[in-house]
């Protein structure tokens, strides 16, 4: 074994040139493999900042839909004659059944609005519990949810039995058969394929499940009293 190491010992091990050959080797490939992750990473960021946007959006919309849906054709107090609906082009204010696990049974003021912060314009999520109020009564919503931001924007179209649209639903006396969310680049201002309408569920009061005929008691402006008439003649 003596003679055989002493043969073997002036082969054994790397000369100083193969490290050198073989650290120069490594090198270029490491500069190599930079080069390439330099190139594709930030499209993959990117890529992947697109998806998380298109996620958020897509959850801000389905929550604005769930919640238009179920809208309820009722009023502030007893003596307001119209049920609680302001829509604007980009702002809607509705009452709905209270959603939540900590939230209590009965009804809630929900508000869609676009406001601004530090990371620009947003449309955001109010809402405050229900209590009877005066009509021209100020709410003061709480829990602001930011379910749609920049580069999107969004705006909201009202549309009646007779279905044209228009931008406003200010003091009618029925809710609006159908509402259009509208979502645009904000960059360009074109309208996005995201965009849907929503059919609301409940468009006539109480009063007309009582009528004899509700095809006249839907006629605005004359539903309750109509539906009181009918009830007497009952």
């Amino acid at each position: 074994m003596k003679r055989l190491h002493r043969a073997l010992g002036p082969e054994a091990g790397f000369t100083l040139l193969e490290v050198l050959l073989a650290t120069l080797l490594m090198t270029v490939i490491l500069a190599a493999l930079a080069t390439v992750t330099a190139q594709w990473l930030p499209n993959w960021n990117r890529g992947i900042a697109r998806v998380q946007r298109a996620e958020r959006l897509a959850t801000g919309l389905d929550r604005i839909v769930a919640d238009l849906s179920v809208a309820e054709q009722m009023t502030v107090n007893g003596d307001a004659k119209a049920p609680l609906f302001d829509g604007a082009e980009l702002s809607v204010t509705f009452l709905r059944t209270a959603l939540g696990p900590s939230a209590r049974p009965g009804l809630e003021y929900i508000r869609f609005i676009e406001k601004a912060d530090a990371q620009g314009l947003a449309l955001v999520r109010e809402r405050a519990p229900f209590q009877p109020m005066a009509t021209d009564g100020q709410i003061r919503f709480v829990d602001q949810v930011v379910l749609i931001r920049a580069p999107f924007r969004v705006s909201f179209a009202y549309a009646g039995p007779d279905r044209k649209w228009q931008p406003a639903w200010h003091g009618q006396a029925q809710l609006p058969d159908r509402i259009r969310i509208t979502v645009r680049d904000g960059a360009n201002g074109q309208v996005l394929a995201v965009s849907a309408a929503v059919v609301t569920h409940i468009t006539a009061p109480a009063e007309c499940a009582r009528a004899k005929n509700p095809t006249t008691c839907l006629t605005a402006g004359t539903r309750p009293q109509q539906a009181q008439k009918e009830e007497q003649q009952l």
